[in-house]
């Protein structure tokens, strides 16, 4: 009895001593630096259990003792389901930062940028050709779409936010429609309560459409007050807008990249040269300072520009139709002056 009594007394020494000696060697490689050279980025599916993604990783060389680290974190009983997403492993990441950075849910932002003067029809391909975005209203109607986001009855056009968005890999592309639905129409809210008063324009709304032609005449900043304030001239002396951006929205697929005199006379509610004031949409998607400019123009009289021709989008301004036709003149010999343009 005494003989079992020691011979217990040992193995339970000798257990206690290796199961210290494994809890050492595992703290150790919990620590140690990781077998890749290299980021190797991992993607973690929805409800997938961390033995699967810890052997995953192990399969993608980035680990060493997938079991073993399973084992550590079991006993000291820390969470076990990581965050499903994007992850990039800095190289040499230990185990201990591997299975941080999977449960902080810090995952790669995958990016889609919305250009300023974009149409919707423009946006909607973007996101529709985005490979991270979830796709649920990909070939929807507008009309659908706008429905889906709380808006049914509403025109897209220029509802959304020109800006770059960054988003987990599998967000929708209705939390993406909603994030810049809901970004513009801070934006113009804001823009709103600051602009001057005796506007010819009495809504936002009318602001937003003002803003969307701003944007697609101008690339300038320095412009934009400027070219706002022409048309808010105009607006206020009952004079038609005759601003090429809306005829070419109003004709649709039918513009071929060249707008002719025919064109100008065909009238659509788009056409501003056979229809007074402002189209009934806005024809883009309006940046922050065209909507700024749209609500704090810089009136100075102006009711004419033209393009100067000189190359880097600048524009010249007449008080009077003289002074404009000799700038349009000018902007004439300018481009018979231009040497031709290299054959593609």
């Amino acid at each position: 009895m005494r003989r079992m009594r020691t011979a217990l007394v040992l193995l339970f020494t000798l257990a206690a001593a290796a199961a210290l000696l494994a809890h050492a060697w595992v703290n150790r490689l919990m620590h140690e630096p990781g077998p890749h050279a290299e980021v190797v980025r991992v993607h973690v599916y929805p409800g997938r259990s961390l033995r699967a993604t810890l052997q995953q990783i192990e399969g993608q060389g980035a680990l060493r003792h997938a079991q073993a680290v399973e084992w550590y974190l079991r006993l000291r009983r820390e969470p076990l389901a990581p965050k499903a997403g994007n992850y990039d492993l800095p190289a040499h990441a230990s185990p201990r930062d591997i299975v941080d950075l999977l449960h902080s849910g810090r995952v790669v932002l995958e990016q889609l940028t919305v250009v300023e003067g974009w149409t919707f029809a423009q946006m909607r391909r973007a996101l529709d050709a985005h490979p991270r975005i979830k796709h649920t209203l990909k070939g929807e109607r507008a009309e659908a779409i706008m429905a889906a986001l709380g808006h049914p009855g509403q025109h897209p056009e220029g509802r959304f936010f020109p800006d770059t968005y960054r988003f987990a890999d599998g967000t929708t592309d209705r939390e993406i429609y909603q994030l810049a639905y809901d970004t513009l129409a801070r934006t113009l809210a804001a823009a709103w309560d600051t602009r001057h008063a005796d506007l010819p324009i009495h809504t936002a709304d009318e602001a937003l459409t003002l803003a969307s032609i701003v944007e697609k005449e101008t690339a300038l900043a320095s412009e934009r007050a400027r070219i706002a304030g022409v048309f808010t001239t105009r607006l206020r002396k009952g004079m038609r807008l005759q601003t090429d951006p809306t005829v070419i929205y109003g004709m649709g697929e039918g513009f071929d990249g060249d707008i002719r005199r025919r064109d100008l006379t065909a009238d659509t509610p788009y056409n501003t040269y056979t229809r007074a004031g402002l189209p009934p949409t806005p024809i883009a998607l309006p940046g922050r300072e065209a909507i700024l400019a749209a609500v704090q123009p810089d009136e100075t009289g102006e009711v004419y520009f033209v393009a100067t021709g000189l190359g880097d989008g600048s524009h010249a301004f007449s008080k009077t139709l003289a002074e404009h036709n000799a700038a349009v003149a000018r902007y004439l010999a300018r481009l018979r002056a231009a040497p031709p343009a290299a054959p593609k």
